[in-house]
């Protein structure tokens, strides 16, 4: 159910704000994505899709929750979730710390965008595939994905924008993409949920 920003919580209707008019790297295409129910008294969030030279290499979530009473749990009241997936080479996926290598890309890009946070939480799971049978003469495949979240210390200061940055940061490092100037911005409405 698609909201006015106007009667959320003006904290919540400014982070989706923040949101809305983030300016995305033009490899990752960004949609509205309808918020979970049930996790928070109020919610938004997007779908990504990382696109280099035509091709699908990577896809992401992040669904930002809020509960203006505060989440004990959460130690504030706001809260950042992301799922972020890959295929990675065979290489890769036999380096025993790349699942450590993986949560670096979180903290380090939240770290370098200076993105205030507590609670940081998550997995990473990389997972090899082998074809047999009828289907040996399929290649190989590998991934990672990473599942997190975080609690963003948000103030009329401190915005939103700082973890965007950080997590676009962790979409082009999942999906093996330098740093981009390009930008676009998500023109669509967000759908909000209360």
């Amino acid at each position: 159910m698609s909201l006015p920003i106007g009667i959320l919580p003006l904290p919540f209707a400014a982070a989706v704000h923040d949101l809305t008019t983030f300016h995305w790297d033009g490899r990752i295409h960004v949609s509205e994505l309808e918020p979970p129910t049930h996790i928070a008294p109020y919610a938004a969030a997007v779908d990504a899709d990382i696109v280099a030279a035509g091709d699908d290499i990577a896809s992401g979530r992040l669904i930002l929750l809020h509960d203006p009473a505060g989440n004990e749990t959460w130690g504030g009241d706001f809260r950042c979730v992301t799922f972020a997936q890959s295929d990675v080479t065979t290489d890769m996926i036999r380096d025993p710390l790349l699942a450590y290598v993986g949560w670096s890309w979180l903290t380090d890009a939240l770290a370098y965008r200076g993105a205030e946070y507590v609670g940081e939480s998550g997995t990473i799971t990389t997972t090899s595939s082998i074809p047999f049978g009828t289907k040996q003469a399929e290649d190989q495949s590998s991934q990672i994905e990473i599942r997190a979240s975080w609690t963003p210390l948000l103030n009329g200061e401190r915005t939103l924008s700082a973890h965007l940055e950080a997590w676009q940061d962790l979409l082009r490092e999942i999906a093996g993409l330098p740093p981009d100037e390009t930008v676009v911005p998500l023109l669509s409405r967000l759908a909000v949920r209360r």
